[in-house]
């Protein structure tokens, strides 16, 4: 039997939630973390992209099983089996770093686990929000969660820099444990509601029609699939970047490891003033335009960082946080498009293939991003990269049927259905 969100549910829910705040701060700083240590121990970029690579396949491969599974057992367990799963591997790690026995295929091993736990967490995560938090408090709980979040991204890494300043790593690799304990406190003492589940058979017919559904969707919106591939080719170029920048930190800029934690510092500010900006202007017209605008910003920023004077970090500050403020507002108004053109009982379909495009493209980039910087260097990989983005989009913006999208109107979309 379903239960519906009430007060009480909302209560058990905001424990729960500050629970797993926690948890994300802690799993962001042993990010920071980990990709630091491969890149001031290999300085390899090779090694950096097979890293940032293992951690994207298992999740790409897991993440459409987990959000099944998430819909048909106990959340509460899968959320305590992932965690402590994640907790235990991570003390594992720890004692790898005290025995000295960490190689870099065993770092991988760990990096790919932390992958599957946060393929199993992250939708499970958010499926329990509808069915605790009351629906006139939904968009207030989702704003609240994204702030915090992106306050939690921003210290995460200074916190992780200075953690390495005066702790070894597997001693800074402690955090992930303590906040672990943190957020399995609520996870013991709440009640999470189970969600009714769909016979076997139904549910196995309805994925393959829905499959079939969102692509014809996609088919019968003018500009949506040429909007989607954008963002897959785009996504494609800008890996780079996201793959090497403490790559590009540590060995063409000579930075330490508080010097990235300022550059990521940075980054997540911009995330944070981009998203702020997002949700204070609720109505924009011509999303496409600006979406288009918005890239060329990040095309400039990107630009300008690859080609930074040696050293110079406050330059390198200032361009990441371009960079990083049209994140939000890009990813913002793409959704905002498909949620306005397509229908609502049909938008989950679309989106999942949609997910399907990006993961496809994201781990093929991050992995060529490495050989690409051996050969000719990060930050002419970086200023090729950025280049590429700045005239892709342009000529798909011109010559592409994707500006329709700024015109077309919604009761025209459910012509198409």
């Amino acid at each position: 039997m379903e239960i519906q969100p009430d007060n009480k549910t909302f209560r058990n829910y905001l424990f729960f939630w500050a629970g797993q705040i926690a948890s994300i701060f802690g799993s962001g700083i042993v990010f920071f973390v980990l990709v630091w240590y491969i890149t001031d121990t290999t300085q390899d970029p090779i090694a950096i992209s097979t890293a940032v690579f293992t951690y994207f396949i298992p999740m790409i491969i897991i993440s459409p099983i987990a959000g099944i599974i998430s819909d048909r057992y106990d959340r509460r367990k899968l959320i305590l089996l992932v965690d402590s799963l994640q907790a235990f591997s991570t003390f594992i790690l720890i004692l790898f770093f005290i025995l000295n026995l960490m190689q870099f295929w065993i770092l991988l091993i760990f990096v790919a686990i932390r992958s599957i736990c946060q393929a199993f967490h992250a939708p499970t995560a958010n499926a329990i929000i509808p069915t605790m938090v009351p629906k006139d408090k939904l968009s207030r709980i989702n704003g609240i969660n994204f702030l915090f979040t992106s306050f939690v991204n921003v210290i995460g890494p200074v916190v992780g820099g200075f953690l390495l300043l005066f702790f070894t790593v597997q001693e800074a690799l402690w955090i992930d444990v303590i906040t672990f304990l943190i957020a399995l406190i609520p996870l013991l003492l709440i009640k999470i509601p189970r969600v009714k589940r769909l016979p076997e058979k139904h549910e196995r017919d309805s994925f393959y029609t829905s499959f079939k559904e969102g692509v014809n969707i996609i088919h019968g919106i003018p500009g949506l699939l040429s909007m989607m591939i954008t963002f897959m080719i785009l996504n494609f170029l800008s890996q780079p970047r996201g793959t090497l920048m403490a790559y590009f930190i540590k060995v063409d800029h000579g930075g330490t490891v508080l010097v990235f934690s300022l550059v990521s510092m940075a980054f997540n500010i911009g995330m944070f003033i981009g998203g702020i900006t997002t949700s204070v202007k609720k109505n924009w017209k011509h999303k496409m335009r600006m979406i288009y605008f918005a890239y060329i910003i990040m095309s400039i920023g990107s630009i300008l960082l690859a080609t930074t004077p040696t050293g110079n970090i406050l330059l390198l500050m200032i361009y990441s946080t371009i960079i990083g403020v049209t994140g939000p507002i890009i990813n913002s108004l793409y959704f905002t498009i498909i949620h306005l053109k397509v229908p609502h009982d049909k938008v989950g379909r679309v989106l999942s293939i949609d997910t399907t495009l990006s993961f496809t493209a994201m781990p093929i980039g991050t992995l060529l991003a490495g050989p690409l910087a051996y050969a000719i260097g990060t930050p002419i990989l970086f200023l090729i990269s950025a280049l590429l983005v700045f005239i892709t989009i342009t000529l798909i913006y011109i010559f592409s049927s994707i500006r329709s999208l700024d015109t077309i109107k919604e009761i025209e979309i459910e012509e198409h259905n």
